[in-house]
């Protein structure tokens, strides 16, 4: 059963039934799409020759070098690591709050942790002796 809200929620569907309406509203939504990368592509990147890249095809990442629609490859982390001179770099880490259970069980746990460290360490030292 396939549940949407909105006439063209779900234009083309494998689990519904597809109409002649839907094809093409997702058609004309294609073209759109199409539309606007070119334009994008001609506003960013004028070098480029429009009808050698708005074919329809994708290109791995080298490919695309090759054809001028990117400039460089880079890891997410380098491209940041790039700009720490240029811009402000903020690092984000989300941290679950820990019940007192929680908290109190590792206390616990780094206390019995640290009191076998010593009791190693002592034994070692006497065995040296």
């Amino acid at each position: 059963e396939l549940l949407t809200a909105g006439e063209y929620k779900r234009t083309l569907t494998v689990f519904g039934e597809n109409t002649d309406k839907g094809r093409e509203k997702f058609v004309e939504e294609l073209e759109d799409t199409h539309h606007l990368f070119k334009e994008f592509i001609v506003q960013h990147r004028p070098h480029v020759n429009i009808d050698e890249v708005a074919t329809g095809e994708h290109w791995y990442a080298s490919r695309a070098i090759e054809k001028g629609l990117v400039d460089e490859l880079m890891t997410s982390d380098d491209y940041i690591f790039s700009k720490v001179d240029e811009a402000d770099i903020y690092e984000i880490k989300y941290v679950e709050k820990r019940s007192i259970q929680e908290k109190l069980g590792l206390a616990v746990q780094q206390g019995f942790l640290a009191g076998l460290e010593k009791m190693w360490e002592k034994m070692i030292f006497f065995k040296s002796y």
